[in-house]
């Protein structure tokens, strides 16, 4: 780790941070540090951080906006690699649209909505990035990334450029089964032509939906459980009472049973034990075995 941190700041200096805060880098405000974090501007720097960490055998894992996942408290060994500025761009060709990975979701959506282009308005308030959106097929009423998708740009596990085809992301049901490895840097897409004021309209009424049932003013992961087949999985919690149930400072939103909220200090360990708790729960009253959306991420 000695030989692969000095090499890392030769090239990229103060960029390198050592033993860094990873909560103040998640929605969660969860988490403990990373060894190494790094932010990389482009690809030829994504290409050579990669590069040092599997030449010294150093695990790598990429951050984006830190939505939709679960900081150990432990927090990540190895370098953790955060995509710049020079990720973040978003070009529109007709229908067709390039967007880098790290991108707002958001900002992608309301670019395109502004230009009448649909396929995309179901993502009003999705939160965190486009490569993000990319590998969990990021969805809300009804809607998915995946029909839209024509090509994954991103980098090997072995430092190579290299291009996806949508078979090749194996889309599913709130995620995709990259190659091992795989980095994403940007999302192509092809979008329809619609009527520009009847789909921000529907983003609008969207929004609206969202503000009302979802507790955006405390620290969360965005749904913490996939719907299971037929069903909603806010449902079956509730049913099963778990609306305010609280482990330590991590609690189901009373607002929407398959939110869970930080009031203030939760740790890592609380939101893991409350979502074995509903798991158990919900499969001894109902049958249905619950599928976490929020991925555990870091040392547990």
């Amino acid at each position: 780790m000695e030989v692969a941190m000095a090499e890392l700041a030769q090239r990229f200096g103060a960029r390198l941070r050592e033993r860094y805060p990873l909560a103040a880098l998640t929605s969660f405000r969860i988490g403990g540090p990373g060894d190494l974090v790094l932010e990389v501007e482009d690809e030829e720097e994504l290409i050579a951080a990669l590069a040092v960490a599997s030449r010294h055998e150093v695990p790598s894992f990429v951050l984006g906006a830190g939505t939709n996942l679960l900081v150990s408290d432990r927090g990540i060994r190895g370098l953790v690699i955060r995509l710049g500025q020079g990720f973040s761009t978003i070009n529109f060709d007709g229908v067709e649209v390039s967007a880098g990975a790290a991108a707002r979701f958001s900002d992608l959506v309301y670019a395109a909505l502004e230009r009448g282009l649909g396929g995309l308005e179901y993502g009003e308030g999705i939160p965190g990035t486009v490569g993000g959106a990319l590998i969990m097929n990021a969805g809300a009423f009804g809607g998915e990334l995946a029909p839209v998708v024509t090509a994954v740009r991103g980098v090997t596990a072995a430092g190579q450029p290299r291009r996806l085809s949508p078979a090749e992301v194996n889309f599913g049901y709130r995620h995709s089964l990259l190659p091992g490895g795989f980095i994403v840097s940007g999302v192509e897409m092809r979008l329809l032509p619609g009527d520009r004021a009847a789909l921000l309209a529907k983003a609008a009424e969207l929004r609206a939906r969202r503000a009302a049932r979802q507790p955006k003013e405390l620290p969360n992961a965005g749904s913490v459980f996939k719907n299971p087949p037929g069903n909603f999985a806010g449902r079956l919690l509730e049913e099963c009472g778990l609306k305010g149930e609280r482990i330590g400072d991590a609690a189901f939103s009373e607002r929407h049973a398959n939110f869970i909220v930080n009031l203030g200090q939760a740790r890592a360990a609380d939101v893991r034990a409350l979502i074995e708790l509903a798991r158990k729960r919900v499969e001894e009253q109902t049958g249905v075995r619950l599928e976490p959306e929020v991925r555990l991420v870091g040392e547990w």
